[in-house]
């Protein structure tokens, strides 16, 4: 089992991202609202990847995961970013800062499972 954590503050995209990596049978899901929810949560749960939601009230996605790598059992784990503002520019520099991937909003929950599959198989 792939433990993943996902981090995403609308209820809806939860729930069908759940849907979605639960039909699959190859992923223990722990969700958070918030990234520090998230940041919470890490204390007792180690996950395999992240799947982050990029704009979020409080803490974004990107400070959720810089927060995250300051752990050092979490600095090399794959980091999955989910936005609706899928510009080139953005995904490069989520890129840059050590995404294993970008993921457009609205999202194929049926692709789901692959995408983040093949996202952690790329070199980090």
């Amino acid at each position: 089992m792939i433990k993943l954590l996902h981090v995403e503050d609308d209820a809806d995209i939860r729930e069908i991202a759940e849907m979605a990596l639960g039909l699959s049978g190859e992923f223990e899901i722990v969700q958070c609202e918030t990234g520090e929810a998230a940041l919470s949560k890490i204390e007792s749960y180690t996950p395999d990847v992240v799947l982050l939601d990029m704009m979020m009230p409080g803490m974004t996605g990107r400070q959720t995961l810089e927060k995250m790598r300051q752990r050092p059992e979490l600095a090399d784990i794959p980091a999955i970013f989910m936005t609706a503002r899928a510009q080139h520019s953005e995904i490069e520099e989520l890129l840059q800062i050590g995404a294993a991937d970008v993921i457009s909003k609205p999202f194929d929950p049926m692709a789901l499972p692959d995408q983040i599959k093949v996202a952690m198989q790329k070199p980090r």
